[in-house]
């Protein structure tokens, strides 16, 4: 491994210190070199506060080093005037002697205009170390701007006999298929994620919260498909942890902290469409089968993860039928995970 690449490397281990913080900016990492030795670390840490290259130069306690310096920032610096001024254009006043990038950015107002602005200003620029890696750490970012639809990941548990039935009865007790500790896991993934999206019939069968309760983290905004607007207004989902949106075939309203957007179907590529108007970069599906079966089947999807249980229900649903390039296996207190990418 060159020195360039565990330096990007090192940025990348940063970036991810912004996950759950940033969304819709992507998480970006930065470090400082100055004759082979860190000078500066820093991270995009929170949406609409500074930038990673920003909060590295602000880490340097010897600024008059920055002009003999490299920079190594695992996204394109931005060029564009957003909540931040561009992190291009403070390399061109620190006067940087050189900038190692991990990739392009994405966003139009971005791409290929901080590259350039570097490039103006005399500065050395390497481009596309560890690319593979840096763009897959944003994987829902490139998705959304690349596909204009939002990163869709499915999630669903299911017993050792292939049920995700999970209610008794529907009196809102929850028989677990998986275990506590897995629970939590899933918790974090929500935190992770934009909006997190479900059916009518789980609100009714299960009347869940849809919220990171176990973790610390961004509530996600939850999306419920309900076409004529029947679910109770006591379901939790209508509590103030988080924000709502009702998709529906006949309303178009704002309640408190419930909207109400009325699509002219339900169909994946239609819901996908309003995500992605309304700047959704990622959506987590948790349900029910009917509603995975349909972004399976419209192809329309990017990863799922797929938890087994040890119980076995006598009754119920069968889990969703799904075709993909298994690339991890994980054993977690009992359960087993699988993440699968499409074929």
């Amino acid at each position: 491994m060159t020195f360039d690449e565990q330096m990007m490397h090192r940025c990348l281990q940063l970036a991810v210190l912004g996950r759950g913080n940033v969304a819709p900016n992507p998480m970006v990492g930065a470090v400082i070199v100055h004759e082979g030795k860190i000078i500066g670390e820093g991270y995009h840490e929170r949406f609409g506060e500074a930038h990673a290259e920003v909060n590295a130069v602000n880490s340097v306690k010897n600024p008059a080093l920055l002009s003999e310096s490299t920079i190594y920032v695992s996204l394109e610096p931005c060029a564009h005037f957003g909540k931040t001024p561009p992190c291009a254009n403070l390399l061109v006043e620190k006067k940087f002697k050189r900038a190692v990038v991990g990739t392009l950015d994405a966003h139009a107002k971005v791409y290929k205009k901080g590259i350039q602005c570097l490039e103006d200003a005399g500065i050395d620029l390497t481009l596309g170390v560890c690319e593979a890696e840096c763009q897959e750490l944003n994987e829902a970012f490139f998705t959304f701007y690349e596909k204009k639809r939002p990163f869709v990941l499915l999630k669903w548990a299911q017993t050792a006999n292939g049920l995700i039935d999970n209610s008794a009865g529907g009196n809102g007790e929850v028989n677990w298929i998986s275990s506590p500790e897995t629970q939590v896991k899933v918790h974090q993934w929500r935190s992770e994620f934009q909006a997190i999206l479900v059916g009518k019939n789980t609100i009714l069968s299960d009347n869940p919260t849809l919220t990171v309760r176990s973790v610390e983290g961004v509530n996600p905004v939850r999306i419920v498909l309900d076409s004529r607007n029947e679910l109770p207004i006591c379901s939790k989902i209508f509590n103030t942890e988080a924000e709502t949106i009702i998709f529906n075939l006949e309303t178009e309203k704002q309640e408190k902290h419930v909207h109400f957007v009325q699509l002219a179907t339900l169909e994946p590529r239609q819901i996908l469409h309003k995500l992605y108007e309304l700047d959704i970069q990622s959506v987590l599906i948790e349900g029910g089968r009917r509603v995975l079966q349909s972004f399976i089947d419209a192809d329309l999807w990017d990863e799922a993860r797929i938890i087994t249980g040890k119980n076995e229900f006598e009754s119920g649903t069968q889990a969703p039928t799904i075709k993909g390039e298994k690339f991890k296996d994980q054993a977690i207190f009992g359960d087993h995970i699988a993440y699968l990418h499409p074929l």
